[in-house]
This record gives structure tokens, sequence and C-alpha cells, in this order.
């Protein structure tokens, strides 16, 4: 319409005084007329393929820098794997999907003005992170009170999904983590007198009571407890203190970095106790960053690339053709997490209400983690997890020889 007006002015002009300009005045305002009322089909068709364009977006918060860097890397790389299987099979519905990654540095205060951007972008369908709980749970009001789905799906405390209805985890909650780790170390490994050495983080807190909790009922004793802050980097006096409780074995709520140098300076000390750790440390890092002093440490999993599953087996083979290395648990939870994300706007709607009651029936998505999953509506946290028990050796990590294939709690 606005190409046919400027040319209706301009030979208007040009022809002005011409016997010729009625007649053509007359058939331009006809092809007007003409295009104006265009098949309804047509324009459909237009529209389809103009929105077609528009990709749908995954906002996420997470650490891009500061001292939990590496984690938002290998979220990266598993988004990235997610985004290539994806839009390499056409999309959702033709849409690409995206995703807009913004840098918390695990900060709750970042945590939450990130929140209000994304709440405030309406491009935004549902919102993925942060790394910690605490970061997650500062910003779950600004999620909750803006009507956006806070998948946070490496949240493990106990209280991540009771901020509201819009909360939803795929990680196992430490109420069920931790009993977990608990009957390995004292059903399992056989140890009794415990030293704890845990993250003085709301995370590590919670995670240590409820250790110890469950170690109780299984007939063992945590005989030290020994807090330390996310920065601290000599663990020497703590080691000196744990030892003069006498433990039979050491017990680690950590990350993989910090676990990596608690067990490097434990054995440079001379400390030869057993040591089990959180499934948290389990990654390729720790064995880089722990060197030959990691060797027989016990930890448990989620995800092993050694596990034959088909679905486990394509994405490891993906993941090294890409990135030259073994994927972690954080490179295959980012991964699940934007397949589950993708499906959910696939299945139920690319629209925020439709997120989020999509969420609540979501069911039969495949995972490399848990092979298909659902949520638990009540808990809206994953069903029937399952944890794998390994142990590093020569170097690399293995199913521990004692363990069935899995352990359910």
């Amino acid at each position: 319409m606005a190409i046919v007006g400027k040319q209706t002015g301009t030979q208007a002009h040009t022809w002005r005084g011409r016997g010729r300009a009625l007649a053509t005045l007359v058939a331009l305002v006809a092809t007007s007329v003409v295009g104006t009322f265009a098949p309804a089909s047509e324009v459909i068709a237009a529209n389809a393929t103009n929105t077609a364009a528009e990709p749908y977006w995954v906002g996420v918060t997470g650490p891009l820098s500061g001292q939990d860097a590496q984690y938002g890397e290998q979220w990266k790389r598993g988004f990235d794997l997610a985004l290539e299987q994806i839009n390499g099979n056409g999309g959702i519905n033709g849409h690409k999907l995206r995703y807009d990654f913004e840098d918390s540095r695990s900060d709750p205060r970042q945590a939450v003005q990130i929140a209000q951007k994304f709440v405030d972008d309406k491009r935004i369908l549902v919102e993925l992170g942060d790394l910690s709980s605490g970061a997650s749970m500062a910003a779950s009001p600004v999620y909750q009170r803006g009507g956006l789905v806070q998948f946070g799906f490496t949240n493990s405390h106990p209280d991540f999904t009771k901020g509201g209805d819009y909360m939803w985890s795929t990680a196992i909650s430490q109420a069920e983590e931790q009993p977990m780790l608990a009957h390995y170390v004292t059903t399992g490994l056989g140890f009794k007198k415990i030293a704890v050495l845990y993250l003085n983080t709301d995370w590590g807190r919670t995670s240590k009571d409820i250790f110890a909790k469950a170690a109780s009922a299984d007939g063992a004793q945590v005989v030290a407890a020994e807090g330390y802050q996310p920065n601290e980097k000599d663990f020497r006096a703590t080691l000196t203190r744990i030892r003069s409780a006498n433990p039979d074995s050491i017990v680690l709520i950590s990350y993989y970095s910090d676990g990596a140098q608690i067990v490097r300076q434990a054995r440079a000390a001379g400390v030869h106790e057993p040591i089990a750790a959180v499934g948290s440390v389990y990654s390729p890092k720790f064995l880089d960053l722990g060197g030959a002093s990691v060797n027989g440490v016990f930890t448990e999993s989620n995800f092993f690339p050694g596990d034959p599953r088909p679905e486990v087996q394509s994405f490891v083979t993906r993941y090294r053709a890409k990135y030259g290395a073994d994927p972690d648990t954080f490179a295959a939870r980012a991964y699940d997490a934007m397949i589950l994300a993708g499906e959910v706007i696939r299945r139920y709607g690319a629209n925020r209400t439709a997120v989020h009651d999509g969420f609540a029936k979501i069911d039969n998505v495949p995972s490399v983690i848990f092979g298909t999953f659902r949520f638990d509506p009540q808990t809206r946290r994953v069903a029937g997890a399952k944890n794998l028990e390994l142990v590093v050796k020569d170097g690399k990590f293995a199913l521990w020889d004692g363990a069935r294939a899995a352990r359910t709690q």
C-alpha cells in the first residue's frame, strides 16, 4: 500500500495536465484495492513466514565470571549441544530456540537484578538457573510475582521449590541425596566415625545437617564437622582439627574445585583416612585439579559417561566430538534442562502461562541423566531419581566394585 501510494503521487505529478492522468489514476487505485483485499490465506502465510523467523527465548542466569565461572562454562557447552539438536531438527514448530545467558557470578543480589530484567522482557518464556540454591532462592519472589517459571536445574536445597508454583527443579533435593550418600558411606563402605568438611553456605550447612542425621540413623557418628568459606584456599589448620577427632573417614560437602584442593592438602599433610564426597564433585575437572591425590575418593552421581544407555552414549559421543573431553554432571544437567524447556514449549505453547501449566503436565521426556523423567507434582522435583555409586580409580571415575548398578533411596 505504501509503495502504491508513492507511485500514485509521483505519476500524478509527472503526468499532470495530460489526458491519460485520469485513466492511470483509476488503474492504480484499482490495483491498490485488489492488494487491500488479498486472499486471507495469502495474508496468513505471509504472517506465518515472518513469525517463523522470530526465535523463542530462554533466559539463563548463572556464573560466567568469578570463582564459579567454570560451572557456567560447562552449562554453555550443554546448552549449545542441546540447541544444535533442537534447531538442527527444525526448531520448535519452525522457530529456532535461543538463550540469553546473564552473568550472576553466583551473587544473590545480581541474580535478583537479572530476574527483574527477564520478567520485564516478554520474549523470555522460561528461566534456567541460578547455579547455587542461595542465588536462585533470592530471586524466586521476583519470578513468582512476574509469572515466569524459574527452572533451577541444579538447585538441591529442600526449600527451593517451596518458593511458589513457578519454581521447578530436576536436581535431587538434599533431603533425598544426602541420605543416599550417608547410606553409601555407612552401609556400603562400612564407615562409622565420620568427619565432615562442608562449604559454609546455606546449601553446605543444610546438606551437612541432613547427612549427619541420616548417618546417625544408619548407626554411624559424625565426630567432627568443620565449615569453610567459598574463597578459602588453605585447609591445613582445618585438617589438623579434623584429625584430632580420630575419624575413620572424611566426607566432603564441596564443589569439585574446593574438593580437589582439600584432598590434595589432606594427602600432602599425611591424612590417609578414606574420603567420600557429595556428587557435586563429580567432574573431569576434579580429576585434573586433584591429580593422583584423588585416587580412591568415593562419590556418587546421577550421570556417568560410562552408562551404556543409548541416549547417554549418543550424548557423550557428540560432546566428545565437539569439545574433545568427557561431559561432567553440570554439562549433562544443562543439556537435559534445555531439552526439557524446549519440549514444554513445543507441547504446550510459546507463552508463559502455557509453560507454567506445561511443567505440571510434562512427562516421558528423554533424558541423559534420568532415562525419561517426569515431575512430582507435589514437590515440583524430578520423580524416581537414581544415583550411581562411584570411586576414582587410576585417575578415572569408575563404578564402585561393591555397588549395584544404581541405588535408590
